[in-house]
């Protein structure tokens, strides 16, 4: 985005802050992109933003793929932070969205691009340039490309663009990315400490009756994601037995597009969140296995994401919230602050938020769910 001008700050409110229907999309785009931005939105508001169609912004253009960070910045400023969703040219569109609020000029913003996750985040580009390795002094002309090397770059140090930016602007630390093999590092961590791993026998557990409480609490936080607008991921394992049990297969079925995070480290979490291209929640059930497996699975992800910007929730029975203070007290989960990224819901406060919630499709958010969870305060008696 250009420096600030009327027009360019009309058409910000009109089709990114407000967001853009898709019925008013639909009917200027092919039924492929439709289905695109449908498995994407989920029939949910967007936002667009286009650019003028020249040669130069043309050959930047046709490098933009889904998943891209992309930043509109007004002057000094990162005013708005997401990821490209999908791509098109196309001028009816373009006239769709946006006039030519004074009228001496009939070129349009052809080149539009559809912004998953957008997020208004005022934060100074000088901090941008700071993490990418620019001048302080560095300034955008128009449509912009970051240099694939300085990106490459980035990434060799961190996990993610979108949540570091997030986190700087929040005042919160970010951290670099560890140099070996996160999976190796805990589990070699966890040998030294001669800290056994049960494992999750869930046929057995299924035979016994068991795990009916941990299915169950499974399908009540599927249902509540549900209304907080979220795509859901349960394991796959879990699948086939929430088909059968409760008659629904509305599982998110495009989990890998966008993530930033290697799919085989959340893949596993008894639920998941996902809208757009970002993770909202994730949740690990601790009913009939030991609260320790779940953390495990949250130490993992910690270390391949250590920049991580949604909650994880530990989702426990009344009387286990003491053992979960007692796991998070062992050296290798105080040496990766995992008491600072965790938090505690409790079965009571799952089925307050669903009887709250019950009759309603749409309503709810994950803040409600952060707000009755539980911090952990491990210089406090549990």
């Amino acid at each position: 985005m250009p420096p600030s001008n009327y027009e360019a700050m009309v058409h910000y409110e009109e089709t990114i802050r407000s967001r853009v229907a898709p019925e008013r999309i639909y009917r200027h785009i092919a039924a492929d992109l439709r289905r695109q931005l449908d498995s994407i939105f989920a029939g949910r508001s967007m936002a667009v933003w286009g650019s003028r169609d020249s040669p130069a912004n043309r050959a930047k253009f046709e490098k933009m793929k889904p998943g891209d960070e992309i930043l509109i910045v007004e002057g000094d400023t990162i005013k708005l932070l997401g990821k490209v969703a999908a791509t098109t040219v196309n001028p009816g569109l373009s006239r769709e969205l946006w006039k030519n609020l004074k009228g001496e000029d009939t070129a349009g913003w052809d080149l539009i691009y559809f912004i998953a996750n957008p997020n208004e985040i005022d934060l100074p580009f000088a901090e941008f340039c700071r993490l990418l390795g620019y001048e302080s002094n560095y300034q955008l002309r128009g449509f912009t490309t970051v240099s694939r090397p300085k990106l490459d770059a980035f990434y060799e140090r961190y996990d993610d663009l979108y949540a570091v930016l997030l986190l700087i602007k929040r005042g919160q630390p970010i951290h670099q990315k560890p140099a070996e093999d996160p999976l190796a590092a805990t589990a070699n961590q966890a040998s030294d400490q001669k800290i056994p791993v049960e494992p999750e026998d869930v046929d057995a557990a299924l035979r016994n009756g068991t795990l009916s409480d941990h299915l169950r609490m499974q399908w009540t936080l599927i249902g509540l994601g549900l209304k907080c607008g979220s795509r859901v991921w349960v394991p796959a394992g879990d699948q086939k037995r929430i088909r059968e049990q409760y008659q629904f297969n509305a599982f998110e079925t495009n989990f890998a597009a966008g993530l930033d995070t290697q799919t085989r480290y959340v893949e596993n979490i008894d639920v998941v969140y996902k809208e757009e291209f970002r993770i909202d929640a994730a949740f690990e059930i601790e009913n009939s296995t030991s609260i320790y497996s779940g953390l495990l699975r949250f130490a993992d992800l910690s270390l391949v994401a250590p920049n991580t910007v949604y909650p994880l929730f530990i989702v426990a029975p009344q009387e286990k919230r003491n053992r979960l203070y007692e796991q998070l007290r062992r050296p290798i989960f105080q040496k990766l602050r995992m008491h600072e990224k965790v938090r505690y819901l409790s079965y009571d406060a799952v089925n307050d938020i669903d009887r709250f919630s019950r009759g309603m499709e749409r309503g709810l958010n994950v803040e409600l769910i952060v707000g009755k969870s539980e911090s952990i305060r491990l210089d406090r008696p549990p």
